[in-house]
């Protein structure tokens, strides 16, 4: 029997992951990626599954962080971006960073070679009627085009913020006779970051010219766009107030220079980019600055006064859809159920937020051409909790970006009763890993059921 293919658009994180479950379940895909024929404001390749913010898929601890809890959910699924991470991981503390170019390439090379994947280059403006089974997985910089369909179609406004790229710097152009390495609470090697530190005056300094620099002008129909509070930009956080940044990506917690032996008043960290460690990208340093002023201030920075930069910083604007009021609990359109939604538009932040996203709705659309009936992930599992969150759980009035995590977990039954022999300072940590059991045994349920069922 001939098996019609799914179309999906996007061959970013998500399209990408949800083209290689599609296809792991024998079901042929068609994936439709618009670079080189048409770029956007922050890619620089044709690559697929490109990242063009940071490299870091965040912590991989799966007992007491939600992200890392996720990561070994995607894992147990066959997961395409986890294995390519894997095989791409750079040093970085507790975190999974990967080098970007080895992990690009790496998913590129696996969906060209899997024989039930196509890959077709250009635009998709509108899916014909005739595709009676999408998945847009156009991310946050969807073509003017395909945004206007979607906004026809479901009636809603588009919903928009800015989010904010960091520079990234050439390993031989930092003082190392100023900076040292060293992760925070000495996590991983204890030397997968270098530390730029700060005295006061030196910080003071640093804020004053942040504060004064010239930054990128929005155009008029942008200017009443919020930022994501994920990834705001350092000078957005500066005019906050005068310590936000010292508390934020700047905090000199868990970290000792070695030339005094103390703590600094303010650190600016550097993570490894690339597997060479020839790159390193700017730790939460996220800059709207224009390109002549970011080379200056930056290199104010104790160890960066000679600074070369591979990438300076940048500023894209990212759309997405008010998916609780528009999307069914299989991330489909309520009005146009031929189409399904994944990745970033759906209003999940995160790389692999995004991708997880990308495996559920390459698992539901499958199992619908398949004929197979398929019931969401436990809300007690990190992708069912955003999943819940982004088709449900989410206010549609008030629906923002959200990252995985515990918040969104439904509670332990008798939780306070179950954690109150628990001191304090230990029920927070304790309670995280009483959730990732449960949502790794769910999971692991969930799993089995499917293939049982799929089997029977």
């Amino acid at each position: 029997m001939t098996i019609a293919p799914v179309h999906i658009i996007g061959g970013g994180l998500a399209g990408s992951e949800a083209a290689w479950q599609c296809a792991q379940m024998g079901v042929p895909v068609i994936l439709h990626e618009m670079r080189p024929v048409r770029g956007t404001d922050a890619h620089k390749t044709d690559g697929l599954a490109e990242l063009v913010c940071s490299n870091s898929f965040r912590s991989d601890d799966p007992e007491y962080n939600a992200v890392g809890l996720l990561h070994e959910e995607m894992r147990r699924n066959g997961s395409l971006i986890l294995r390519e991470g894997d095989a791409a991981k750079v040093p970085a503390g507790g975190a999974l960073a990967v080098d970007r170019d080895a992990f690009s390439h790496g998913v590129t090379q696996a969906l060209m070679t899997h024989p039930l994947i196509t890959i077709e280059r250009g635009e998709v403006p509108l899916p014909p009627d005739a595709w009676d089974n999408v998945i847009i997985a156009t991310g946050p910089l969807t073509s003017p085009a395909l945004a206007q369909a979607v906004q026809a179609i479901g009636g809603e406004d588009q919903l928009a913020f800015f989010d904010a790229i960091a520079p990234i710097i050439y390993r031989e152009s930092i003082d190392f006779d100023t900076v040292w390495m060293q992760s925070r609470y000495d996590k991983g090697d204890g030397t997968d970051y270098i530390n730029c530190p700060m005295n006061k005056d030196q910080y003071l300094v640093f804020i004053k010219e942040l504060l004064a620099s010239e930054k990128t002008e929005f155009k008029e129909w942008e200017k009443n766009t919020p930022y994501f509070e994920g990834c705001m930009p350092i000078e957005v956080m500066a005019a906050r107030g005068e310590d936000t940044l010292r508390f934020g990506p700047m905090k000199p917690v868990g970290l000792t220079d070695p030339k005094t032996g103390k703590r600094p008043y303010a650190v600016v960290q550097l993570r490894q980019d690339n597997a060479l460690g020839t790159l390193y990208n700017m730790v939460g340093f996220q800059t709207k600055m224009k390109y002549g002023d970011q080379t200056r201030v930056l290199q104010l920075i104790p160890g960066l006064e000679r600074a070369e930069f591979a990438r300076l910083g940048g500023l894209h604007r990212n759309t997405f859809i008010n998916s609780p009021r528009l999307l069914d609990f299989m991330l489909r359109l309520k009005k146009k159920p031929a189409w399904r939604f994944a990745g970033q538009i759906t209003g999940c932040e995160g790389y692999v937020e995004s991708a997880a996203v990308g495996l559920m709705a390459g698992i539901f659309a499958a199992s619908e051409r398949l004929n197979r009936n398929i019931t969401p992930p436990p809300p007690t599992t990190a992708m069912g909790a955003i999943l819940s969150h982004i088709t449900g759980g989410g206010n549609a009035e008030t629906f923002q970006p959200m990252n995985v995590n515990f918040g969104l977990f439904p509670p332990l039954p008798n939780e306070k009763e179950s954690l109150k022999s628990i001191p304090g300072k230990e029920r927070g940590r304790a309670r995280k890993k009483i959730l990732s059991t449960r949502a790794l045994h769910d999971m692991d349920a969930w799993i089995s059921d499917r293939f049982d069922h799929w089997a029977a």
